[in-house]
């Protein structure tokens, strides 16, 4: 199986720096752009089949260029939660309106076009009260919510308009090798492990009880090859997530058993105005049974192999 050639926005960024690791041996080429505001440009592989771009998914002469070249997008590019919320602007101009740009130039400028893969959040189901959540449940409190979740109906509209062959993912807590604690946006498990690395206090916003769908990395990315590749996924919304939930106190105890800093101390902040969510289990059935999808890693085997990467390479 080959993807031919592909556009990876956000490349240098945690997901979108794993996944082209994943799809180099698969791609002839592989276009990036990032504009480097949270990703590293290290972070993407070295290979004669890469071409970096530093820029702006605003821009739509470049992506106009870029989309030009490929059969396959995917669009990973975006304003994280927390600077979404500290820019509102940035948040719009990035997420919605640069989402936009993209399905636009996809419509107009790529003619070979096979997938747009554009991955979304479980923000948009903001605290919800239906557990585990399926995709009919939203509940938008933010503005990374409701950025992301606008683009996810632009991605509707140019599939029930023009037949954009489009997938939607909802990713729930994506962690796993390669995601950075030098990045201030970084999750929770990044920033755990940097902690027990230099002995300092385990931070934790609010009192811990509050609870998370982690995803490991390799079954995040698994979803997206799926969706890149089966006919099914075209037009579909899915989420992706383990449909279990974790305490942050039970997570930082697993990481502090993990790592042998059995001694770690947990050091409780209050909570930051994008703290909202109280409990958090999303419903992946329909993943599972439109692509045959399942999460293989559980939450202690994925902090294993993400300490052990860790240990290896920070």
């Amino acid at each position: 199986m080959t993807l031919g050639n592909v556009l990876v926005t956000g490349g240098a960024g945690f997901l979108g720096s794993q996944l082209i690791r994943k799809i180099l041996p698969i791609c002839r080429h592989i276009y990036v752009i990032d504009d480097l505001s949270t990703g590293q440009r290290e972070a993407i592989p070295s290979s004669g089949k890469i071409t970096f771009i530093k820029g702006s998914i605003t821009n739509k002469k470049l992506i106009q260029n870029l989309v030009s070249r490929v059969e396959y997008i995917f669009h990973l590019a975006c304003s994280n939660l927390l600077n979404s919320s500290h820019n509102l602007e940035q948040d719009f101009n990035t997420n919605l309106y640069g989402g936009y740009v993209m399905l636009q130039c996809a419509h107009n400028h790529c003619s070979n076009l096979k997938r747009f893969i554009y991955t979304s959040t479980s923000s948009i189901y903001g605290d919800a009260p239906i557990f585990p959540t399926t995709e009919d449940y939203y509940s938008i409190r933010l503005p990374y919510a409701a950025s992301k979740f606008s683009v996810e109906h632009y991605c509707d509209v140019f599939y029930h308009m023009y037949q954009l062959p489009v997938s939607v993912l909802r990713l729930s807590n994506v962690f796993g090798p390669g995601q950075l604690p030098s990045n201030p946006y970084c999750g929770v498990i990044a920033k755990f492990f940097e902690a027990v690395k230099k002995k300092e206090p385990l931070i934790i916003y609010g009192d811990g009880q509050q609870t998370r769908d982690f995803t490991y990395l390799e079954d995040a990315l698994q979803t997206i090859m799926l969706a890149a590749i089966k006919e099914k996924a075209i037009g579909q919304v899915y989420n992706v997530g383990t449909g279990k939930e974790t305490t942050i106190i039970k997570l930082a105890e697993k990481i502090k058993q993990i790592t042998g800093f059995t001694d770690a101390i947990m050091h409780f902040k209050p909570k930051r105005p994008v703290d909202i969510v109280e409990r958090r289990s999303i419903d992946s059935e329909k993943i599972q049974k439109d692509l045959q999808w399942r999460a293989y890693y559980s939450l202690s085997k994925g902090l294993a192999l993400t300490f052990k990467w860790f240990k290896e390479d920070t």
